[in-house]
């Protein structure tokens, strides 16, 4: 967590109104590092084999204790909805577990050793009531099965049950005389209340030498008992018996009668209005907040600390229904330490004080009544907070971009003006010392650990130094864009990353896009992928088109069942809610999520952009209650790429370092991403919100990318879908039987078009030696078959078919 730091002292120029500064502290001697483990060369065989067989036997066991769980829950319809993170589903398998062995062992007498040891011990410890063991095991295991989010933490309902148990015993033993060990009866302590209710009776009755005082003693024990288990406070004692009598006679209450009062009736399926939501994840960085470290403006800058807090790895938070593939295979997440830690963090540095001590200077020389009152210390970028005194204008501050720029050797410096929340002029400038921000530290925050949506994903860190995770569903479409090395492509595998490490291939599938043949082929042949990654422009198109025909067929479902977004329908799937008309064979499933990643969108808006500028427009305008959402990725975001269509209908931007203000105001319709230093710091602009946030993207290296694919691959293989890039029937016009006897002038036409790279009838015209109407219909037959582009007036047709790729275009033509 970022802290805000103060700087040192300055003088301040002659007629500024003096301010108090508080008293000196004591320098703090610095903190000892603590010396690191030398790394182990990794385990050994034996080892690697021992481990493996435990990660196989627990997936087993929380396998079998998820879909207990959830028969569990299935029952009634009070339980379904539970928060993932709240069910104990392990636990309440394992004491459901040692209650049949204790009843086998009890009712039944099962023979041998193990039998024998369970009778002696539980008749041994509860006596006459070892019958009633298994009984209450249940009870137990079925409260952590179905409703652990009533039964609060483990420790009230040991003390709880502990009461109950032992008051109920005591009584017992307490009715049966008080038999001791000692006794010349060995049984009677069995057929009394046992050692536990020796316990609880035969101690208060050596000290207050009376069981009629006993007795009532021990019914408050057992009364506190139930009101731990029950979470009934006392004063609440009177409400819950009257709860309780209305229900054994039928009665009724009073917000029941009112309950039960004509209301204006609405439609089932109507969804109550709700606030927007915003894309960005909130919550705590960690579980725990740590009290920050104020630094006071007197503190010696030797005293500074450089080393971060120890920090513990957190698991990341998986998935709690993982039975979604079949009904025998159980699908596990990777794990989390195949992603590594990062950098970390610094509060403070002796670096950034210097450039505090700068940035006073700068304000004195220039006669400007202004403090820097301190800074926040981000991974790559530090924001220093200026407060401007009484009656000066913002624009004397802001004036001196370059007089700050020349002060820090930094071209990189931005303004904001204000800091948004703050009366106060945020000056950022890039770390000298930069961290690492590493995508395992964003998806182990409490951001993301309280998030179990499937499309969540991380994207790094702000300027703060808090944890930036987002909803891809609540953007719903994305627009990233940035020049060369800026961190474009960091960011992709980022975000395919954060979906292969929390969700199943039924929660998401994808279709990626990758026109340059070297971004995306490390995730070639993961089960989340619809179809073979696509390089071929082409087929890019026709992909995005089959999309838009998928999008239309789910919203004939949600229109035909009555549902007006795909999580109610899924929902409702889940539950057999969704009935199919009578004589129908078609087997209905939940529709999983649908990523459309796209590398290079320039790429393919060379190829076809009326094509792809249509398809794009109606996936991002219609998509969203549908589960499909589009990430669009360029490193040259120009008018003729990034149509005002598409910019409209992408509401969420991403922009990394740009060359010029143009191409930032294309991104971001505001100037600041040409001030960016690269390397992944990028500023995001999400949905419903007017001020882009500047962040440092998560890093994901080459060998984690590789470690989380081989893990998915050895999960599932792949399951294509033949349709997707096979162009529409309908899409072109069929001019074959056109075509006659002129197939040789129709692939000289080809060959001369796609050699020159130069669309032209009059070209074909003084080439084939053709009149005008042939050289016109050959072109006709060439922009049909995807050869050349539509005509643009006078201008030359652009060709659509690489040189490299004629012998297979001329071959399809001669088989077609």
């Amino acid at each position: 967590m970022a802290t805000r730091t103060s700087s040192p002292p300055r003088k301040r120029p002659s007629g500024s109104q003096a301010r108090k500064k508080p008293a000196a502290r004591k320098p703090q001697p610095k903190r000892p590092q603590r010396p690191r483990k030398p790394r182990s060369s990794g385990p050994g065989p034996i080892s690697a084999a021992f481990s493996g067989l435990i990660n196989l036997l627990r997936s087993i066991w929380f396998g079998l204790a998820g879909l207990t769980g959830a028969i569990a829950r299935s029952i009634g319809s009070s339980a379904k909805e539970l928060d993932p993170a709240q069910r104990r589903d392990g636990v309440g398998f394992g004491l459901l577990g040692i209650s049949i062995i204790v009843a086998a062992s009890v009712w039944w007498d099962i023979p041998g050793r193990v039998g024998g040891l369970v009778r002696t011990i539980t008749s041994g410890s509860v006596g006459i009531l070892a019958w009633a063991v298994p009984v209450l095991l249940a009870v137990i295991a079925w409260r952590t099965l179905r409703h652990p989010d009533r039964n609060g933490p483990a420790g009230r309902q040991i003390i709880g049950w502990s009461a109950i148990t032992g008051g109920i015993l005591g009584l017992v033993h307490l009715s049966h005389g008080v038999p001791r060990p000692s006794d010349a009866n060995p049984d009677a302590m069995r057929e009394a209340g046992g050692a536990i209710g020796f316990l609880f009776s035969a101690l208060m009755v050596d000290l207050l030498k009376s069981p009629y005082v006993v007795a009532p003693l021990l019914v408050l024990v057992v009364a506190f008992g139930l009101l731990v288990v029950t979470n009934t406070p006392l004063h609440a004692v009177p409400g819950r018996l009257t709860e309780l009598r209305d229900k054994a006679l039928g009665r009724t209450t009073e917000e029941e009668v009112e309950d039960e009062k004509p209301k204006r009736p609405r439609h089932p399926k109507t969804p109550v209005v709700e606030e927007f939501e915003s894309p960005l994840v909130e919550g705590p960085d960690e579980d725990r907040q740590v009290p920050a470290r104020v630094f006071e403006v007197h503190e010696p800058q030797a005293d500074i600390d450089d080393t971060g807090p120890i920090r513990a790895i957190e698991p990341i938070p998986a998935s709690a229904e993982q039975l979604a593939l079949a009904s025998d295979v159980i699908y596990t997440l990777p794990e989390p330490s195949v992603l590594r830690e990062g950098t970390p963090h610094k509060a403070r540095s002796t670096a950034s004080d210097e450039v505090v001590e700068r940035l006073t200077e700068v304000l004195e020389q220039f006669q400007i009544d202004a403090t820097v009152t301190g800074y926040t210390r981000g991974p790559t970028v530090t924001r220093y907070e200026v407060e401007l005194g009484p009656a000066v204008k913002v624009e004397k501050v802001t004036a001196l971009s370059r007089n700050i720029s020349y002060a820090v050797a930094s071209a990189e410096v931005r303004i904001l003006s204000p800091i948004p929340g703050k009366s106060a002029i945020g000056v950022e400038i890039p770390n000298v010392d930069k961290e690492m921000v590493s995508l395992g530290d964003v998806l182990r925050s409490g951001k993301a650990r309280s998030d179990h949506h499937p499309m969540v994903i991380g994207l790094g860190k702000d300027v703060e130094g808090g944890y930036v995770v987002a909803n891809l569903a609540k953007m719903p479409h994305l627009l990233v864009a940035g020049a060369t090395g800026s961190g474009k492509s960091s960011f992709v595998n980022s975000m395919i990353g954060s979906i292969l490490m929390r969700s199943t291939p039924e929660e998401v599938r994808m279709i990626l896009v990758d026109p340059k043949r070297v971004e995306l082929t490390a995730y070639e042949g993961v089960p989340h992928l619809i179809t073979p990654i696509i390089t071929n422009p082409k087929k890019a198109a026709e992909a995005l088109q089959w999309v838009v025909r998928e999008m239309d067929m789910r919203y004939d479902d949600l229109a035909n069942f009555g549902y007006r977004h795909i999580d109610d329908f899924n929902k409702a799937v889940r539950a057999g809610k969704v009935q199919l008309p009578p004589g129908s064979e078609r087997i209905l499933a939940p529709y999983p999520y649908l990523l459309v990643v796209v590398d290079e969108l320039a790429d393919l808006m060379m190829v076809a952009p009326r094509d792809v500028e249509d398809s794009i427009v109606r996936i991002t305008q219609l998509a969203r209650a549908a589960g499909i959402h589009l990430v669009l990725a360029t490193q040259r975001p120009s008018v003729d790429v990034v149509t005002g269509l598409i910019k409209a209908n992408v509401p969420s931007r991403l922009a990394f370092a740009t060359s010029s203000v143009t191409d930032s105001r294309v991104i971001l319709d505001q100037p600041g991403a040409e001030k960016l230093v690269g390397q992944g710091d990028g500023l995001f602009l999400p949905m419903g919100q007017n001020k882009a946030m500047r962040m440092q993207g998560a890093w994901i290296t080459e060998a984690e990318i590789h470690s989380i694919v081989e893990h998915c691959k050895k999960q599932l293989q792949p399951i294509y879908r033949e349709d997707v890039t096979a162009p529409a029937a309908a899409s072109r016009r069929e001019l074959d039987d056109d075509i006659g006897d002129d197939m040789d002038l129709v692939l000289q036409a080809i060959e001369l078009c796609v050699t020159t790279q130069f669309g032209s009838t009059s070209m074909l015209q003084r080439k084939l030696r053709v009149g005008f109407a042939k050289a016109g219909r050959l072109m006709d037959i060439l922009e049909s078959r995807g050869i050349v582009g539509p005509s643009e007036g006078s201008k030359a047709r652009d060709v659509l078919i690489k040189p490299d790729d004629l012998d297979q275009v001329l071959a399809s033509i001669q088989a077609g």
